[in-house]
């Protein structure tokens, strides 16, 4: 009988070889794709492309699967990189890896797999896909609560999670990590990828700077008063402390400042005072630009739960569609107040460990008559 193929996308890293060790012990017929997106700048000290390759080679040889390099670089620049600078040229602030997951990963990188005979993809996410008694498939949270990414998978749709397999959604990473120490991977102590998705850690001030001007205006107080100039709107998010310049200008009060809106029309920065001040906090959220992972929007009036950054612990929440005020809008409404919500980043909608979906974050009660908030 026929061994059912898979494509499992390899980065380099350890999470991504032992998703594909699994599947090649569980019978299947496995292929590894190793994805190049991004080649501005690709012999810089920020770019590891070339040693990520060399990893997945190595470690493919060792488990022995065929591996196959695709370049993805002008399909990541025109979905994915161009949208995440005209998010960053309005005021707000994007989620690169939710809109790479769904346009490059599972939707360019699927279709690849297809082209080579896959009936099924695998990635090394921590998430779980399963199906409900109604046949929908349903993507939840991993087993390692600490490791999950289902926040940046909100975006899949049913014909994407039904072709799709999360070996390591069930275990903890110190059980993938010891699983590679014990079928000697060369990369095994390999430390997992950080910063932008497929451009990485890099300073970040200065590489947005390389394709966004600066636009220096005033940065004042919630009362108007002028306390120093910032260099643009684009190079600064709603709750940001370092990189502020104000660091040595504190008043009686002694609390740091923190970038608390963004007026964009008169391209003035509003800082506050104090972790905790009124303009940081906000009771209801609006967000556009929807995905359900069902195909369509939970019950109107849902009590669930919701995060609207990636580190942040499910808020309870009220769900309610606003169709007759702003067609593909909903608001949440959050039983306590939410910390710089930043328009730009995803609101993400939970229900016990099932991932429901969610939007994009275009602002908050919060928007005060003084300011014009960022995409208000």
């Amino acid at each position: 009988m026929k061994k059912q193929r898979v494509v499992v996308g390899m980065s380099g890293g350890v999470d991504s070889s032992v998703t594909a060790w699994l599947l090649k012990e569980q019978g299947y017929d496995v292929v590894g794709l190793f994805m190049k997106n991004w080649e501005d700048d690709d012999d810089s000290e920020y770019c590891s492309t070339r040693q990520d390759w060399i990893d997945v080679v190595s470690v493919a040889d060792l488990i022995g699967i065929d591996v196959e390099a695709v370049n993805f670089a002008a399909e990541y620049k025109d979905r994915v990189f161009a949208e995440f600078l005209r998010e960053y040229a309005a005021g707000r602030t994007p989620n690169p890896d939710v809109l790479c997951n769904a346009e490059i990963k599972f939707k360019a990188f699927l279709d690849h797999a297809v082209e080579l005979g896959a009936q099924t993809i695998a990635t090394g996410h921590y998430a779980r896909v399963q199906q409900d008694t109604d046949g929908r498939f349903q993507l939840l949270k991993a087993a390692d609560l600490s490791k999950d990414q289902s926040y940046f998978l909100h975006r899949l749709n049913q014909q994407q999670l039904s072709r799709t397999i999360f070996p390591l959604g069930g275990m903890p990473k110190t059980e993938v990590r010891a699983i590679a120490e014990r079928i000697g991977l060369p990369n095994a102590k390999k430390k997992d990828s950080t910063g932008i998705c497929f451009i990485g850690e890099r300073p970040f001030r200065d590489f947005l700077n390389r394709y966004l001007p600066t636009q220096p205006g005033p940065m004042k107080t919630p009362d108007g008063r002028i306390v120093g100039e910032h260099i643009g709107l684009a190079f600064y998010t709603l709750g940001q402390r370092k990189g502020i310049g104000l660091g040595g200008s504190r008043d009686s009060s002694g609390e740091p400042w923190f970038a608390a809106a963004k007026d964009i029309a008169a391209n003035t920065l509003y800082v506050v005072q104090g972790h905790d001040h009124p303009w940081l906090l906000s009771h209801v959220l609006d967000s556009e630009n929807t995905s359900w992972v069902a195909g369509e929007p939970p019950v109107d009036g849902l009590q669930c739960a919701a995060k609207t950054r990636y580190r942040q612990s499910d808020a309870p929440c009220r769900f309610t569609m606003a169709q007759d005020v702003r067609p593909g809008h909903f608001e949440l409404a959050f039983e306590s107040a939410q910390w710089a919500v930043t328009p730009g980043q995803s609101a993400v909608l939970y229900d016990g460990d099932v991932c429901l979906g969610g939007g994009i974050i275009t602002g908050t009660e919060a928007s005060h008559d003084e300011v014009t908030m960022a995409a208000v």
